[in-house]
């Protein structure tokens, strides 16, 4: 095999892209009331959808099944090879079947199709061929057919498995839509990943409280209050009365100010130049929503309140970068 180095590599793409785009274009023409009894199957099926597929509608198979499962419907992939030699023991009596295969008459699934019979499975296929025997012996059968592969020599599935793959999209987030999933029940699928973090952790998760708290009275000198800064090493603390409600907070942008305006730290109460107008937000908060407050306010701490605005905790930057929200 020689190489041509005058080879048009960009017009061989843009044809390619060309032939894929239409093959996913035609799939709008042939959406019709067995999309919607499909996703009406999979809404009503009280078990998970089984995902299944050969070769290269295996691969796609997969990404079907794993978009499915994050998304609010429970499926995994089972290749139909292995089916027939034990994994068929994963699919129970109130799973469903989706099989993938674009002739239609792949063999190893055609082999499953008594024992999904027998167990009365509902099967919904995907298939470019609906006379073939999977699409005849489906409950419902969508219609992938394409025009033509993008391979030249129109052998190497290309468009066929782009379609099936934008087809198994559409199914999932009408799917989604349809069951009211909503961003946090993503995240509960995600809970590893950034996405999670971001709409998953609290401020109560990562907020330091108890005895890592830094909180004093109105009254105490100014120069004590600055001492329990120092130890607690947030750059805050919160003041509080006697029954451990919020009066306001000091913090090191505070002193900053307080010794630019040539204030005697000996000599003041932390209640005269304390912010009686602090930002505070809920434990129940987003720890994504804390960031936002204080990106917003440029500072690096929030105290953490109850209903009651008492003082329950302190969340910095640091925590939340830590924590990996962003």
């Amino acid at each position: 095999m020689t190489q041509d180095s005058r080879f048009d590599y960009l017009q061989s793409a843009r044809r390619t892209i060309e032939l894929e785009s239409a093959a996913v274009s035609a799939l709008l023409q042939r959406l019709d009331q067995s999309f919607v009894k499909a996703c009406e199957l999979i809404l009503a099926c009280q078990g998970r959808l089984i995902v299944t597929g050969m070769g290269k509608s295996g691969h796609i198979g997969r990404k079907i099944a794993a978009t499915l499962a994050s998304t609010g419907t429970p499926a995994f992939f089972v290749h139909p090879a292995e089916a027939g030699h034990g994994d068929m023991g994963m699919v129970t009596r109130d799973d469903m079947v989706l099989a993938l295969s674009n002739s239609g008459s792949t063999t190893e699934i055609l082999t499953l199709l008594p024992l999904l019979k027998r167990m009365a499975i509902p099967l919904l296929s995907m298939s470019g061929n609906l006379a073939s025997p999977l699409a005849r012996a489906s409950d419902v059968a969508l219609d992938l057919s394409v025009a033509q592969e993008a391979c030249p020599l129109d052998l190497a599935p290309t468009s066929s498995t782009t379609a099936s793959l934008v087809m198994g999209d559409a199914l999932a987030i009408a799917l989604l839509e349809a069951r009211g999933f909503t961003a946090e029940d993503f995240a509960f699928s995600h809970p590893s990943g950034a996405l999670g973090r971001k709409l998953l952790l609290k401020t109560g998760d990562i907020m330091h409280s108890g005895e890592r708290l830094p909180c004093v009275k109105p009254e105490l000198p100014l120069k004590n209050a600055l001492v329990e800064m120092t130890a607690k090493g947030l750059g805050i603390t919160c003041v509080v009365d006697p029954a451990d409600r919020l009066l306001g907070v000091f913090t090191d942008g505070d002193l900053r100010r307080a010794i630019d305006q040539n204030l005697d730290v000996n000599q003041l109460r932390i209640d005269q130049v304390m912010n009686r107008t602090p930002t505070t937000i809920a434990s129940e908060s987003l720890a994504a929503q804390a960031l936002g407050l204080m990106e917003e306010r440029k500072i690096t701490a929030l105290v953490v309140v109850d209903e009651a605005e008492h003082a329950v905790g302190v969340i910095h930057m640091h925590d939340i970068l830590r924590a990996g929200v962003v």
